[in-house]
């Protein structure tokens, strides 16, 4: 026995040509957004099962929500997929190479000798200030200075670290 279609099923037959060249634009694909009539079409059946036809007070803006928000779906899903595939050649390495690995070892180890060659109290207010995020104050009560000496130290220790950067 064949029910009566619903109102949803009836008004989106209406809208099947607007709202197939709707999808198209917003999918950029015929075929994809045929696909998203056919789940489009899916859900307004469902929707009719489980009667949540009767509270849609505007069928039209609720047809295209759902085709929209499908088409959507399918877009970001096409998207995903299309990066699981062999990787392409033509793509260079982001990464740093050979070069730029021995470079920057190279600075770090000039970094970590002038780092060693400061004072206990200027290595200890830059690595608390750089490295663990400390604000002036608390470096000065863990050093018990005042925050114009850390402020000091640090001012100190960038000086140093800079000058020794640069000299070769």
């Amino acid at each position: 026995m064949n029910r009566p279609a619903s109102r949803l099923v009836e008004r989106f037959l209406a809208l099947y040509d607007e709202l197939a060249r709707h999808l198209q634009r917003r999918t950029g694909s015929r075929e994809r957004a045929e696909d998203v009539m056919q789940d489009t079409y899916m859900r307004l059946l469902d929707a009719d099962a489980r009667n949540e036809d009767a509270r849609i007070q505007d069928g039209r803006a609720f047809i295209y929500r759902v085709a929209s928000n499908l088409a959507i779906d399918a877009v970001r899903r096409e998207q995903r997929t299309q990066g699981y595939g062999e990787p392409e050649a033509s793509l260079p390495d982001p990464g740093p190479g050979p070069q730029q690995h021995a470079v920057g070892n190279e600075q770090l180890r000039r970094l970590d000798r002038a780092l060693r060659q400061l004072p206990p109290n200027s290595r200890l207010a830059l690595l608390m200030f750089r490295v663990d995020g400390l604000t002036h104050a608390q470096i000065a009560r863990r050093l018990g200075v005042s925050e114009s000496m850390v402020a000091k130290y640090i001012g100190q220790a960038l000086r140093h670290c800079r000058s020794q950067l640069q000299k070769e």
